[in-house]
C-alpha cells in the first residue's frame, strides 16, 4: 500500500517521454540562442542548381530603386547572392551563385525585393537578411468592397498623426508600413501574428485600440512570475459587440413592443394608447403576374410624333420649351418680390353717415354689432358723467 502511494501519477500524454540529457535547468528554453550560419557549416559545398526569384515593382518606385540599387547589391554580395534590376520590364530578381553557402538566404533575398517593391526604405528592408527577423505582407485590398469605407478603415490603422501605428510598433516590436492595398510588417514571428490579427480585425470594423489594450495588459501580466502558470482570461477585457444582425435587431424590437403592450394591459390602458383605433390598410391581392411595363422614351416620342422630327426642328422645339419654362419661373419670382411692396389692408374709421345710421338703428331698437373699442369708450364717458352728477348732488 505504501509503495502505491509513493509512486507519482504520470500523465497519459507524457507516459512514453524520455529524459533529454541536453535539456537542463541552466538552458533558457524561451529564448534559444540562434548561432549565425557560417560558410563552414555548409558541408555539402556549392549548390548543384541555381535558385532565383523575381518580383515586379510600380513605376513610381523606379527612381528610388535606381538610387539605392548599389546598396542592395553590396548587402547581397556579402551572402553570395546576385541581383538584377530590369527597368524595361519593371522587375527585380535575385539568384544564387557559386559563392552562396546559406541555403535559406535566397528566401531572405526574395523577401528583401518584395519589401522594396512595397515601399519600404532600404535601411529598414536590409534588416530582413538577419535570421531573427521575418516579414509578412498583408493584403487588405479585397477585404472591403466600398472604396470610401476601405480608406476610412485603412486610416484607422494609422490613427491620428500616426499614434495608433506607433503604439502597435512599440507593443509588438515590429516595423509596420501601410501602403496602398497592402500592409508590410517586419519583426519576430510571434509579433507578426499579432499585427496580422490587428490589421484584419480593423478591416472587419473592430477598432485597433481594443487589441492594443489587450496587448498592454498581457505585457504587464508577463512581468509577474506568479501568473506564469495561470489563465489570464479574468484580467483581459471582454468587449461586447454592439453591431447586431438584422434578425437580432428585429427580435430586440419585438421584445420591446411586447413589454410595452403588457405594461399597458397592466395599467388598464388600451393598446392604442386610449385614442381612436386606426383602420388597418387593406391587404393587397397577390398576383403572380408582374406589373405592366412602362413605356420607353422612344415609345413616348413615337406617340407624340417627336421621333419623326428633324434635328433642327427638335432643337427649335427644345429651345421654345426652355424659354416657356424660363418665362414661368421669371413671372413667379417677380410675383414673390412684389409681395413685399403690397400695402397691408387697414380698417377705415367710420364716417359721419355710418355713425348716424348706427344711432338711428339703436333708437329703433335693432341690435347692430358695434365696434368693441367704441363701446368701451362710451362706457367710460357714461361712468365719468354719473360720478360728476353724484358729486354735484352731495355738494
Amino acid at each position: 500500500m505504501a509503495s502505491d502511494e509513493e509512486t507519482p501519477v504520470v500523465n497519459k500524454n507524457k507516459r512514453h517521454r524520455k529524459d533529454k540529457p541536453w535539456d537542463t535547468d541552466d538552458i533558457d528554453q524561451v529564448q534559444w540562442k540562434i548561432d549565425p550560419f557560417q560558410s563552414t557549416d555548409n558541408k555539402g559545398g556549392t549548390f548543384t542548381e541555381e535558385s532565383s526569384f523575381a518580383t515586379l515593382f510600380p513605376k513610381y518606385r523606379e527612381k528610388y530603386l535606381r538610387e539605392v540599387w548599389s546598396a542592395v547589391t553590396r548587402a547581397l554580395d556579402t551572402h553570395g547572392v546576385a541581383c538584377t534590376l530590369d527597368l524595361i520590364h519593371g522587375s527585380m530578381s535575385v539568384r544564387t551563385t557559386r559563392k552562396t553557402y546559406d541555403p535559406y538566404i535566397i528566401l531572405k533575398a526574395r523577401d528583401l525585393i518584395k519589401l522594396l517593391a512595397r515601399g519600404v526604405a532600404i535601411t529598414q528592408a536590409v534588416k530582413i537578411l538577419d535570421d531573427a527577423m521575418a516579414c509578412d505582407i498583408i493584403k487588405i485590398g479585397s477585404l472591403v468592397r466600398n472604396k470610401e469605407r476601405f480608406v476610412k478603415r485603412r486610416q484607422r490603422i494609422i490613427g491620428p498623426d500616426g499614434s495608433t501605428l506607433k503604439a502597435i510598433e512599440l507593443l509588438t516590436q515590429c516595423y509596420v508600413l501601410v501602403q496602398g492595398n497592402t500592409v508590410s510588417v517586419m519583426g519576430p514571428y510571434k509579433s507578426l501574428k499579432e499585427v496580422r490579427r490587428i490589421v484584419l480585425d480593423c478591416m472587419k470594423n473592430i477598432h485597433p485600440i481594443y487589441r492594443i489594450k489587450e496587448l498592454m495588459i498581457r505585457r504587464e501580466l508577463a512581468k509577474d512570475p506568479k501568473l506564469a502558470t495561470e489563465s489570464w482570461d479574468r484580467f483581459l477585457p471582454q468587449f461586447r459587440k454592439r453591431h447586431l444582425k438584422t434578425s437580432e435587431k428585429t427580435a430586440k424590437k419585438n421584445e420591446k413592443l411586447e413589454a410595452k403592450v403588457e405594461a399597458r394591459k397592466a395599467a388598464g390602458v388600451d393598446d392604442n394608447g386610449g385614442g381612436e383605433k386606426t383602420e388597418k390598410p387593406a391587404k393587397k391581392v397577390y398576383t403572380p403576374f408582374p406589373p405592366a411595363q412602362l413605356p420607353r422614351k422612344v415609345d413616348l416620342q413615337l406617340e407624340s410624333g417627336e421621333y419623326f422630327l428633324k434635328a433642327h426642328e427638335k432643337e427649335a422645339r427644345e429651345t421654345e420649351r426652355r424659354k416657356h419654362k424660363q418665362a414661368e419661373t421669371t413671372a413667379k419670382r417677380r410675383a414673390e418680390r412684389a409681395e413685399a411692396f403690397v400695402a397691408p389692408e387697414e380698417e377705415a374709421a367710420p364716417t359721419v353717415d355710418v355713425k348716424r345710421k348706427r344711432k338711428r338703428s339703436k333708437g329703433d331698437g335693432a341690435e347692430e354689432p358695434a365696434d368693441e373699442s367704441m363701446t368701451k369708450k362710451t362706457k367710460k364717458k357714461k361712468k365719468k358723467k354719473k360720478v360728476d352728477v353724484d358729486a354735484g348732488d352731495v355738494s
